[in-house]
């Protein structure tokens, strides 16, 4: 007799306190299919739109999300942990990404004329079909929206696998999109495991994929992608460098790599989480980052007053902290901090670790948490050594009072973004995507638009058998 394996519910756990609030069964197959299905019929009509209609929809889709961005920013807070104030931002980033490609996915879309001595060519870019979006659950709201406005705009239709602990902020975003008038079909939510994502890889209705996640989730995509023959867009994290150089201003510098590195309790894949500070500077860059630190509020993130808010989870907080004991055995030292908060809920101290050498797990790994790797080095040769002795390559900041320093500098950082007196950031307008093994593709920005379409060339000649 053949034994059913009854698959665990999705479930919305509040980091602040670990009390289950909601739970969610996971879909069937039949289910599943049924969604596929819908997304695939209703491509061939929604790729027929009008691209001023598609833009049209997305700014009520962005209009919605500022009407709304109080009530949403509470959600990803009870879901994930992150402060308000924060988790608000959030909401209205997500709002301004709809809204750029309402103003610009039509311009970007248009027929690109080619040069060419006989007649005249030009490129159409045509949607590709269903994408598979599988995205974490840092940015609840964010991460959906990267990838969702400029596909949707583009004529395609997309399946969204979210992260298990934010099933919440999920089903409103589907619920968003059909408020904002959005056909049934162009954007749907799914409540599956991980265990079922090889499978809708191998759907011939499903034509792309695009993961934001672990290093072994993108491989584990990568590959099945590539198996099927299908495009994939990966951003895999990183292990960004903070290079201070001995010109820069130590309080500026100070402050955003503070501010930075606490940013969504250090579970931002481009905070600054290996700051490099030349030996000029360095023990007084120190000095202040360890004051800052003290003077941190951990507590409620629904409380204004708070400055460090929970990990999204109990296994988040149990995995950076396995992180420091091992960094530490290994012979690094925790100059601040270091434990577990001993209170209900996913906390941790700020730590500050130092001594970390080439050997050390922590001198390769990324720590996705509130954790500061400080290294001293002796110029700005040894920075970018440090910077790029890493399989990572997202990216980076430099600080420095001479803008023509700092960009030599970054032109030798390898990683996909690099940014001047100023954490990595995110704007609409601006390429977001890494190199080695934080991934490849690019969102955000006119690129982001152009990697899940066809870009078909179309010749027009008077001339018969020109070549």
């Amino acid at each position: 007799m053949k034994t059913l394996v009854k698959t665990s519910p999705i479930k919305t756990v509040n980091p602040f306190n670990n009390e289950v609030v909601k739970e969610f069964d996971v879909m069937s197959d039949q289910e599943i299919d049924e969604k596929i299905e819908l997304g695939d019929r209703t491509f061939q009509s929604w790729k027929k739109t009008p691209k001023a209609h598609r833009a049209q929809l997305l700014h009520k889709v962005a209009a919605i999300l500022r009407s709304r961005k109080t009530e949403l920013g509470k959600l990803a807070t009870l879901e994930m942990g992150k402060l308000l104030k924060e988790s608000i931002g959030e909401v209205e980033l997500s709002a301004s990404i709809f809204d750029y490609y309402a103003d610009n996915g039509e311009k970007f879309l248009a027929d690109h004329p080619l040069d060419t001595p006989l007649g005249s060519a030009f490129l159409t870019y045509e949607p590709l079909g269903v994408i598979l979006s599988i995205q974490p659950w840092n940015f609840p709201f964010y991460q959906i929206t990267r990838s969702a406005a400029p596909n949707l705009m583009a004529g395609n239709t997309m399946l969204l696998k979210h992260a298990s602990n934010v099933p919440q902020c999920a089903k409103i975003m589907e619920d968003i999109f059909l408020e904002a008038g959005f056909p049934k079909g162009v954007y749907q939510n799914l409540f599956i495991p991980g265990s079922k994502i090889d499978g809708l890889v191998a759907d011939k209705r499903i034509k792309a994929v695009t993961l934001t996640g672990s290093e072994p989730a993108g491989a584990s995509v990568a590959a099945a992608a590539g198996k099927y023959v299908k495009k994939s867009t990966l951003e895999l994290g990183g292990s960004d460098a903070f290079i201070v150089l001995n010109d820069a201003n130590v309080d500026d510098a100070v402050k955003a790599a503070v501010q930075g590195r606490i940013w969504n309790a250090g579970q931002v894949c481009v905070s600054p989480k290996r700051v490099i500070v030349e030996e000029g500077i360095a023990d007084l860059f120190l000095e202040k980052v360890k004051k800052a630190f003290t003077s941190l509020t951990v507590g409620d993130p629904l409380d204004a007053k708070t400055d460090l808010a929970p990990l999204s989870s109990e296994k988040a907080v149990e995995d950076v902290i396995q992180q420091v004991q091992l960094a530490v055995e290994e012979g690094a030292i925790v100059l601040y901090g270091g434990h577990r908060i001993d209170r209900p809920g996913a906390f941790m101290e700020p730590t500050i670790l130092t001594n970390i050498q080439p050997d050390n797990s922590a001198y390769q790994e990324e720590i996705f948490g509130p954790v500061f790797m400080f290294y001293k080095v002796k110029n700005e040769e040894e920075a970018i050594k440090l910077a790029n002795a890493t399989d990572f390559g997202l990216g980076g900041s430099v600080f420095s009072s001479n803008n023509e320093r700092a960009i030599n500098v970054a032109r030798q950082i390898d990683t996909g973004m690099v940014y001047i007196n100023h954490v990595t950031g995110i704007a609409p307008e601006l390429p977001f995507g890494g190199t080695k093994h934080s991934g490849y593709g690019r969102e955000q920005s006119q690129a982001a638009i152009y990697e899940f379409v066809n870009t078909k060339l179309i010749r027009v000649t008077t001339v018969q058998n020109p070549y």
